[in-house]
């Protein structure tokens, strides 16, 4: 896909502006995502600088707009760039469900009187975070200049979070953490998925530039793979 992309999106055309569209929207929910998490972890309050809904809409706004663009130029030029269209189609719709998620995230801001402290796993919770933040950026940057090495890096990090999440989960519903109320323990449940699907949908966007495309979403295939 790196060669395709690096091809596609040399060129002004319908599809170099919707892959433009996209790495907007992106940039979007990283503001999304930054504001709905300081509200809940950081705040007593759930006032934001910034109508979270309202850039959710023009997200979504975003992606119809960019779902036109490439259909209009693969219906003009035929099949030629069929397959970097049909990659940018898919990364779109992980980058509008990123933008759901960080809206729920301030959901759960509004309905959590104060900044919510996760006691005993609160360690493991700022693990899962600090790899979201670390990662965020670096999606971006994947996107912008295709750099294979760093969009592997990102793909590497999504097992690891996905378990540690799961883990926070589970221990949510056993009621291990005795000190915390049931209002904490479901909005750190809820809260932690929010991360864990978010993480993976930053995931998939890395493997659009490392992987072909039927294996978008998915990890690397080995050598030693047999699917």
């Amino acid at each position: 896909m790196f060669k395709k992309f690096k091809e596609l999106f040399s060129s002004e055309n319908l599809l170099d502006e919707a892959y433009k569209t996209t790495l907007m929207m992106l940039e979007f929910d990283q503001q999304m995502y930054e504001a709905s998490q300081m509200t809940l972890r950081r705040s007593n309050t759930d006032e934001l600088p910034f109508d979270i809904k309202k850039t959710d809409r023009k997200i979504n706004k975003y992606e119809r707009e960019v779902r036109r663009k490439v259909l209009t130029h693969l219906t003009l030029t035929g099949t030629h760039n069929l397959v970097p269209g049909l990659a940018l189609v898919s990364i779109v719709i992980d980058v509008e469900r990123i933008g759901d998620y960080t809206k729920n995230i301030y959901e759960l801001a509004t309905q959590h009187e104060k900044k919510l402290k996760a006691g005993e796993f609160e360690e493991i919770l700022r693990e899962i975070e600090t790899v979201n933040e670390d990662i965020f950026p670096k999606t971006i940057e994947v996107l912008k200049t295709q750099d294979i090495k760093l969009a592997r890096y990102v793909m590497q990090l999504e097992q690891p979070t996905a378990k540690k999440s799961e883990g926070i989960v589970s221990a949510m519903i056993q009621g291990k953490d005795k000190s915390l109320s049931i209002a904490d323990a479901v909005c750190i449940a809820l809260y932690v998925r929010h991360l864990k699907r978010i993480n993976a949908h930053l995931t998939n966007i890395a493997s659009a530039i490392v992987n072909p495309f039927p294996r978008i979403g998915f990890r690397e295939k080995k050598k030693a793979d047999d699917d």
